[in-house]
């Protein structure tokens, strides 16, 4: 396994692959078959959204990759993917201000207690992390500050331009 592990990071430093996403595919205990351990039957994906940075920031920091290679990998070729370059993946003036405010050497341990998700079905359960979001600001908006969350969504439907065909 773990040379398959180190086969990957090699191919994302190398630029065979450009970005770093996930499908964050939650789901109830009872999906997962955990009774009868049938991994082919089970609900595939996890609940690990809340986690994706720390877990990355976690794995990399380790291969002495930067910040800059994280938000290349998870925020500037995935909106460029996604049609979304002109709105988000960068600070820039006229974008979308999607921030993380966080502490990139602090860390904590994945407890099932500050799992946000309402199933709390997650491998991470005990593993410590590197990375610890303090802040998130969605447009400029606080929707996250030290473990309280906005009162209100902040988000907004994003829809990719429609160009027309010549």
């Amino acid at each position: 396994m773990y040379m398959f592990v180190e086969q990957l990071w090699a191919a994302l430093k190398a630029g065979d692959i450009d970005m770093v996403v996930s499908d964050h595919s939650p789901c109830t205990a009872d999906l997962k078959l955990l009774d009868t351990g049938d991994f082919v039957a089970a609900w595939g994906g996890v609940a690990s959204v809340q986690f994706g940075l720390s877990l990355f920031w976690t794995n990399a920091a380790q291969r002495n990759l930067t910040v800059r290679d994280l938000v290349n990998w998870m925020c500037v070729t995935t909106s460029d993917l996604c049609g979304m370059g002109h709105r988000k993946g960068s600070l820039q003036v006229g974008k979308d201000a999607d921030l993380v405010i966080w502490d990139p050497d602090g860390s904590f341990t994945v407890t099932e207690d500050i799992i946000q998700h309402k199933n709390k079905v997650t491998p991470y359960l005990g593993k410590v992390l590197k990375g610890v979001v303090q802040r998130t600001l969605v447009r400029g908006n606080t929707v996250y500050h030290n473990g309280t969350f906005s009162s209100q969504p902040m988000g907004a439907i994003l829809l990719k331009p429609i160009t027309s065909a010549k």
